[in-house]
């Protein structure tokens, strides 16, 4: 069955991520939420979860994403990566907000 729900971007943005970590679809991922949250599915069984050379899923079930030795933000230092990511942020608020730059 179809369904349209209006959810924060963020919320669906964190789906889509781990629905591709874990290389499954967000309408997989979404149905196993909704079955955990009704009781539906024992909640504490965990999946092995699929590896790959550039994503690696640590203990506590976030994901280590590797970049190539050849990317861009290999060569960039944390405070040159934690202002680009700054200013992506505060781009995306604006944008939400209806505001240009």
């Amino acid at each position: 069955m179809k369904t349209t729900l209006d959810l924060p971007d963020e919320l669906i943005r964190d789906v889509k991520l781990r629905a591709v970590v874990q290389g499954r679809t967000v309408k997989d991922l979404v149905a196993e939420f909704l079955r955990q949250g009704l009781g539906l599915a024992p909640v504490g069984r965990r999946e092995k979860l699929p590896t790959s050379k550039t994503v690696e899923i640590r203990e506590d079930g976030l994901p280590v994403i590797r970049c190539r030795p050849d990317a861009p933000a290999a060569r960039m230092n944390v405070k040159t990566l934690l202002k680009l990511n700054q200013e992506t942020q505060g781009e995306e608020d604006l944008k939400r907000a209806g505001l240009t730059l």
